[in-house]
């Protein structure tokens, strides 16, 4: 490989690992516009920074060279971004959780344009330079496939760290295809672990046996899951009489199911993007949604008829930005909303009027609620805190800072005591909702919690991270009773013993307290038990599939159902290796 490949190469490569960084960092994202919205995953994103590194070696290379043909390729891709913007109108760049928002209009689309032609002039140079017969699409695939291949490393090299400092050494994964795998990268660090000082080994205790007695006499186990929605669930909210369930997704529905039987009732149209927020009125008779749209809407659940769209004086909107929450009072007189563009709006349920803004946040408010007393009203926002209001006289009580990320969701007691929240610093907090103390912190997840929800006898909190496990706390005692596969967000049923999450491809998941010889807490396709989408590749499977053996595994998970639960996980992973090669299973089935 020539000098000057080796540079194009390396400007490429710093690229791809920003744009893996600014996935990591903001999450989520998608593009909205007149054609819809559609969601832009990791890969993608990983893919623009490489174009972005291609254009920067592009023009270093026609600065050296004074290449015409590279302003040939910057106009065409001009030309070509300009018939982009021609042909599906405004474009708008969306993050939601983080509040991000801001429109494309045609010149920076001509840019744009400008910029993926100077990329592709300097991939062109790269490969006539490096001698490598494969097309600028071949490259990118290529270079994708070796992005996954660094997050499976980076993985396995996690999974190794207790190896690498002594600790643990005998828990091994004795299933399928990980025991290999583990004695393989164990082999290949042996040199390594020479030279690293072990700690030393803790005394050889026999374990202690629990007998099912001591164990919970009940745990939760998926029963039913609900597919409707063509795009993930954001939202979801349980009439007061625990009969019916309605959800909010992506795909711009709002859902109606009979929550006894889980068969779908109705789908509520007209926001125009992604439905962010779903709630119920406390009499059960209206539900109420925000959106990307910037607009709240609401119907009528008895006759399933439109009711209103809430607009902010002579706009056309009721906010201007997403609507990231919205709840009822609990006597039903007013709706609070909390927005994208950092403002709290309280709007007269029966007449639809703006009674007031609350402004305070910094940065977008994603989640409201309202006390069951009626007093105070708590919100959580990127801004990384948590304010509390009085309804009555509309001033800030307290402002909360504990949290060192953005607060993705607040609740609070049905006593009107304690205040929950949850945050991008993965930890969950509980507060004094009067004194603004705070009280205890939860420390379990390894992602963002994106979802929280308090069982009606205060005594169980479940909650949702970003990385797909839902974690059950007895909020006595602060311990973790259970972890279960599933997404956000969660909500309790009104008589605590029925758990609805979002689940994957845009299903929900309904979970019930059964008891713990059940077989398993996972059910479902072999996609939902290992939490990921029925078109992820085989390397995301995969190490979806370790996660859960990391969790379950006897060796490491005592529980009297681990063991069932883990036989469910190597199942699925089974079915999706059946379906890779399905040759071989054949075959080894007529040995």
């Amino acid at each position: 490989m020539t000098q000057n490949s080796k540079t194009g190469s390396a400007f490429i490569a710093g690229g791809t690992l920003a744009g893996a960084g600014v996935s990591a960092t903001v999450g989520g994202m998608g593009l909205a516009g007149g054609f819809g919205a559609v969601g832009i995953g990791a890969t993608s994103v990983v893919s623009a920074g490489a174009v972005a590194g291609a254009a920067a070696y592009g023009a270093l290379k026609a600065i050296a060279d004074a290449s015409p043909s590279a302003i040939g390729a910057m106009g065409i891709g001009a030309v070509g971004g300009t018939g982009i913007y021609s042909v599906v109108g405004g474009v708008g760049l969306i993050a939601p959780k983080v509040g991000l928002a801001f429109g494309i209009g045609a010149v920076p689309m001509a840019g744009i344009g400008a910029v993926v032609g100077l990329a592709a002039y300097g991939i062109a140079k790269l490969l006539d330079e490096s001698e490598i017969s494969e097309t600028p699409v071949q490259l990118f695939a290529r270079m994708e496939e070796k992005v996954l291949q660094m997050d499976a490393y980076s993985e396995a090299v996690m999974e190794l760290k207790a190896f690498l400092s002594g600790e643990d050494l005998n828990q091994k994964f004795a299933v399928l295809e990980v025991e290999d795998e583990l004695q393989t990268l164990k082999a290949e660090l042996k040199k390594k672990s020479e030279f690293v000082t072990p700690k030393p080994s803790p005394p050889n205790i026999e374990p202690e046996i629990i007998s099912l007695k001591t164990q919970l006499p009940e745990s939760w186990r998926c029963v039913r899951t609900l597919k409707g929605h063509l795009a993930a669930v954001n939202a979801i909210a349980i009439s007061p009489d625990g009969t019916t369930l309605v959800s909010g997704s992506d795909d711009r529905q709002v859902n109606l199911w009979n929550l006894k039987t889980g068969k779908w009732l109705y789908t509520f149209s007209g926001q125009a993007e992604a439905v962010l927020s779903v709630a119920i009125s406390p009499d059960g008779q209206q539900i109420a949604s925000g959106s990307v749209d910037r607009k709240i809407s609401s119907w009528q659940m008895d006759t399933r008829k439109f009711h209103r769209t809430f607009f902010y004086l002579n706009s056309p909107y009721s906010h201007n930005g997403f609507i990231n929450s919205v709840a009822y009072s609990h006597d039903g007189a007013i709706i609070v909303s909390g927005s994208a563009d950092k403002t709290i709006r309280i709007w007269g349920r029966y007449t639809g009027n703006l009674k007031r803004t609350l402004n305070g946040h910094s940065d977008a408010v994603l989640s409201v609620t309202i006390s069951p007393n009626g007093k105070i009203l708590a919100s959580g926002g990127a801004d990384q805190t948590i304010r509390l209001w009085d309804l009555q006289t509309w001033e800030q009580r307290y402002i909360l800072t504990e949290h060192l990320g953005a607060v993705n969701t607040v609740v609070i007691s049905l006593n009107s005591q304690t205040l929950i929240s949850g945050s991008t610093d993965t930890t969950i907090k509980l507060w004094n909702l009067q004194t603004g103390e705070l009280l205890n912190t939860l420390v379990g997840h390894s992602a963002a919690v994106l979802s929280i929800a308090i069982s009606p006898d205060r005594k169980t909190l479940a909650s949702a991270s970003r990385d797909g496990i839902i974690k059950l706390w007895n909020l006595h005692t602060s311990e973790l009773l259970q972890s279960l596969s599933g997404c956000h967000p969660v909500a309790f049923s009104p008589d605590g013993k029925t758990l609805v999450s979002g689940g994957n491809g845009g299903s929900v998941k309904v979970w019930s307290q059964v008891q713990s010889s059940d077989k398993s807490i996972l059910c479902g396709e072999w996609w939902e038990v290992l939490g990921v989408n029925q078109s992820n590749n085989a390397n995301v499977v995969k190490l979806a599939y370790r996660r859960l053996a990391r969790q379950y595994h006897p060796d490491v998970n005592s529980s009297a159902i681990a063991k069932a639960s883990m036989q469910a996980i190597n199942q699925a992973y089974k079915e999706f290796q059946q379906q890779l090669n399905p040759h071989k299973y054949s075959a080894e089935e007529n040995i």
